[in-house]
């Protein structure tokens, strides 16, 4: 699209600076607004009226201080782009001045989106909330192995007889350990009491009985450590706490994914045998849309997969990922690709090839990842399916061929 006039924005927590020039980079306005209603009605009075189509807005990304102002211009039919900090940074590199302001920054901003939007992905604001809620997930996630990782050390010294012998994470059995958090409270509940906690939770029974429990806990070697068992206790109590906002968060997940109308795209990924729904969920959340990517080199380079080769003279250094890109995207595509590897015969056969080749495991399951993006790349553009059957004869043109097929 042809566009006559750019803004650059610069956002900070209380104010940004809003910067106009035309497509010979003359300035026509740069100016500082206070990020609030007002502020926001006098800078769009302020751009050329009548002529919403031929403005581009650029917005260097910041943290949260940006979304309301982007979120209103594109509901108020503004052209908008977010971009990458690292990419402005680099342009402002190319000036030889050393000066930064607000006012120079929102200059930057607008003269790069003069010289290269034609360049620029398409922009998605729909699905921030659908990438929230997967980013919540997966700090809740977080949460809850570090709380297991503590419970199993606390429970090591409370009553270490009890985690050898049986899988303490079972809801009985923690249920149990938050009333009784330890060997010598053990020794002193009652058989009964122990018996109808562990008969009273729902989902799959411990493979223990109460009468067990009472002989290990009367010849436990654990001491007396009445903080442990507090904490412990606690432990217990944000773990279930955290499993069902899990839960919560879960369900929010899959009705943010129905709103943004990306169904589809979803049982694409779960036509790959080996992706999970959760993880697909995590996927599409982190690239929002697949036509934001003019290839998947793209994609991958987005996710941070892409090769980063040091070379200087005589000197080669070791080819590594860039990490230059999304971390959760990067995340969710490391779990998928261990798990395509474990379930799906296809993947399996090819990380098992490239490990013969000589790949070291983890640049083995890396060359994977790298075949999975390609895949998945292709699925989502041409809105097809994975089948396994055909994936040595699909037709060639179109470019879906090479999309499968990457011997």
């Amino acid at each position: 699209m042809h566009y006559t006039y750019f803004v650059g924005l610069d956002v900070s927590k209380n104010f940004f600076h809003a910067c106009l020039i035309d497509s010979s980079q003359n300035v026509l306005f740069n100016q500082s607004y206070p990020l609030d209603y007002q502020g926001i009605k006098s800078f769009t009075k302020a751009l050329p009226q009548g002529l919403k189509k031929s403005i581009l807005i650029g917005i260097e990304s910041s943290g949260c201080y940006h979304l309301n102002l982007i979120t209103y211009l594109v509901n108020h039919n503004f052209t908008c782009v977010i971009l990458n900090p690292i990419l402005i940074k680099n342009f402002a590199k190319l000036s030889l001045r050393k000066t930064k302001t607000d006012a120079i920054d929102a200059k930057t901003i607008a003269i790069f989106l003069s010289q290269f939007h034609q360049k620029l992905p398409p922009q998605a604001f729909t699905s921030e909330e659908f990438k929230d809620l997967a980013r919540e997930r997966e700090r809740i996630s977080q949460e809850i192995a570090k709380r297991k990782n503590n419970l199993e050390k606390l429970v090591v010294v409370t009553f270490p007889e009890l985690e050898r012998t049986v899988n303490i994470y079972n809801t009985s059995i923690l249920k149990l350990l938050e009333k009784f958090p330890s060997a010598k409270a053990i020794k002193k509940a009652s058989l009964e009491e122990i018996e109808n906690i562990l008969s009273s939770q729902k989902g799959k029974k411990p493979a223990i009985s109460a009468k067990e429990i009472k002989a290990l806990a009367e010849y436990s070697i654990a001491q007396n450590w009445p903080a442990k068992e507090y904490i412990l206790s606690r432990t217990i109590q944000e773990l279930f706490f955290l499993q069902e906002t899990l839960k919560e968060i879960e369900k929010l997940l899959k009705s943010a994914c129905k709103e943004i109308s990306a169904c589809q795209d979803l049982d694409i990924l779960l036509s790959i045998e080996g992706i999970g729904e959760i993880t697909a969920l995590h996927f599409l959340a982190e690239i929002q849309d697949i036509k934001r990517f003019q290839s998947y080199k793209q994609l991958i380079a987005y996710a941070g997969l892409d090769p980063a080769v040091y070379e200087s003279g005589n000197f080669k250094g070791k080819s590594k990922i860039s990490k230059r890109g999304n971390r959760h995207l990067r995340r969710v595509v490391w779990l998928m690709s261990i798990n395509v590897i474990r379930h799906n015969p296809i993947f399996w056969s090819y990380f098992e090839r490239r490990k013969r080749q000589g790949l070291p495991y983890k640049k083995a399951v890396l060359a994977t990842a790298h075949k999975l993006l390609r895949i998945i790349y292709a699925l989502l553009k041409y809105k097809k399916y994975f089948d396994p059957s055909t994936y040595h004869n699909i037709p060639s043109q179109g470019g879906f061929y090479y999309a499968y097929n990457f011997s």
